[in-house]
């Protein structure tokens, strides 16, 4: 790792005022499984909601969950007291992390399935790696090019061994690639920011700034919506989205950042296609084939590899 701010140090020790790792990891593996979990109840979601009025719906309730607690406690997370001219950068940010990353999301997982759709998202620690090597970050050597090698493959192997009667479509599974890019944006450039202001503060800008650019979506999507027809099922569905995914694992995501390199915190993505195959197959009823289980292993298997480079 060529660049980390002080209090990112991650040695075997607890230095003071840094949280144990121990304590770190347990909330990751938490965030990985709130975002696991988001595979299912997004497919609830989706049998009420079109998708792109989901996904906006989504990011402006958690916005609006975030407001009150920044209100009451953000400013004394903040490093640094952001300004007017601090503003512009913020809202990018939400418009990358947010607006793109869960419009595209939905998008994709309404065209592909759920296993196909975790295994494209585990690419996300490779994104995050890429794009933080090309802003100055980190170091690629041969090793992790090997695992980003490796790991391409199972996508290929995925994309030409699709199973006959699936609903997974090569459409759905670039959409949910693309939303992880969006994602990897949103935490290389996060990562600088979180050094001047508190993760409160950067989620709070995303989640609301990006749902404040979907306004004009919601209202040309609910021009022809009937809200009378969802069930407390699909309304508990997308709280489920705003809530938990969302503003909570967001938060969790920005504190670990605080303390350990970009690419260490995106490595534990690497459990979210295997708990989200799990819970896909057990809650939704998928199906488990070879060719998923072929390039699944080789796209995890290339993200661990490029992890221990």
């Amino acid at each position: 790792m060529s660049t980390q701010s002080p209090s990112a140090a991650c040695g075997s020790g607890t230095i003071a005022g840094q949280p144990s790792h121990v304590r770190l990891y347990a909330l990751l593996t938490l965030m990985v499984f709130f975002w696991a979990l988001n595979f299912v109840i997004a497919r609830v979601a989706l049998r009420y909601f079109p998708a792109l009025l989901a996904a906006s719906l989504r990011a402006l309730i958690a916005g609006l969950l975030l407001l009150p607690l920044y209100i009451w406690k953000g400013r004394e997370f903040d490093h640094e007291p952001w300004t007017r001219k601090d503003i512009p950068t913020l809202l990018l940010l939400g418009v990358t992390g947010v607006t793109f990353n869960q419009v595209l999301f939905l998008l994709g997982l309404e065209r592909t399935s759920t296993p196909h759709a975790a295994i494209m998202t585990g690419i996300m620690p490779l994104q995050v790696l890429a794009l933080s090597a090309l802003s100055g970050l980190e170091r690629l050597n041969g090793l992790r090019l090997a695992g980003m090698g490796l790991a391409l493959s199972g996508v290929g192997v995925l994309q030409t061994s699709r199973s006959a009667g699936t609903n997974a479509t090569l459409l759905g599974d670039f959409l949910v690639l693309l939303s992880g890019t969006a994602f990897a944006a949103f935490a290389v450039i996060g990562k600088k920011l979180t050094a001047k202001h508190g993760g409160l503060t950067i989620n709070t800008f995303a989640f609301l700034g990006g749902g404040l650019t979907l306004l004009p979506v919601i209202a040309w999507e609910s021009l022809t919506f009937s809200y009378s027809r969802v069930t407390p099922a699909g309304w508990l569905s997308l709280l489920y989205m705003a809530a938990f995914p969302s503003a909570v694992a967001y938060l969790i995501f920005y504190y670990a950042l605080t303390y350990i390199p970009a690419s260490r915190v995106g490595s534990f993505s690497y459990l979210q296609p295997i708990m989200a195959t799990i819970l896909g197959v057990l809650l939704l009823g998928d199906h488990i084939t070879s060719a998923l289980v072929a390039g699944g292993a080789l796209v995890l298997g290339g993200v661990f590899l490029t992890e221990r480079g």
